[in-house]
């Protein structure tokens, strides 16, 4: 009974407080990740990284300006499938000003897109969408609602 509740696979190996974790792309900043806790699994079948008590991520352009910031809370990345799974009151925001609300948000690091399967709504000003799942590219500023419905104000000229 021992052995079960202490299997090397669900012990984790490295646990931190206040974690920053910043993303390079040819020596420039891309992504930083706050995060109050955070534990690596490193024996799991799949080694992950998990945050408990939530996440914020802030995407950066060339110039360190901020494209986009994503917070939940709670999330989990896998390492070997470049796969971070946000989840529980998750809101992302882009440069623009557009906000997204979800209960569960995919951001695949390989692929460059960022998508939900869940219940979104989408807030850009006046206009509102809500729709079942979005996709996106990674700085999310080219997105598509999937089955949308809602208000969207339209100006006469």
């Amino acid at each position: 009974m021992v052995n079960a509740l202490t299997k090397r696979e669900q012990v984790p190996t490295l646990v931190g407080e206040n974690m920053e974790i910043v993303y390079t792309e040819n020596g420039k900043v891309k992504v930083r990740a706050l995060a109050p806790e955070s534990m690596y699994y490193q024996y799991a079948e799949e080694p992950y990284h998990e945050f408990p008590k939530g996440i914020t991520v802030y995407n950066y352009d060339d110039s360190l300006n901020i494209e986009s910031t994503i917070t939940a809370n709670y999330a989990i990345f896998y390492e070997e499938e470049e796969l971070w799974d946000a989840r529980y009151d998750v809101v992302a925001q882009n440069n623009k000003g557009q906000i997204l609300n979800t209960e569960q948000l995919f951001w695949d690091q390989k692929a460059r897109k960022i998508y939900s399967d869940d219940m979104v709504k989408l807030t850009s000003g006046d206009d509102v969408i809500f729709g079942e799942g979005m996709d996106s590219d990674e700085d999310f500023n080219d997105w598509v609602v999937r089955k949308p419905s809602g208000k969207i104000y339209l100006q006469e000229e």
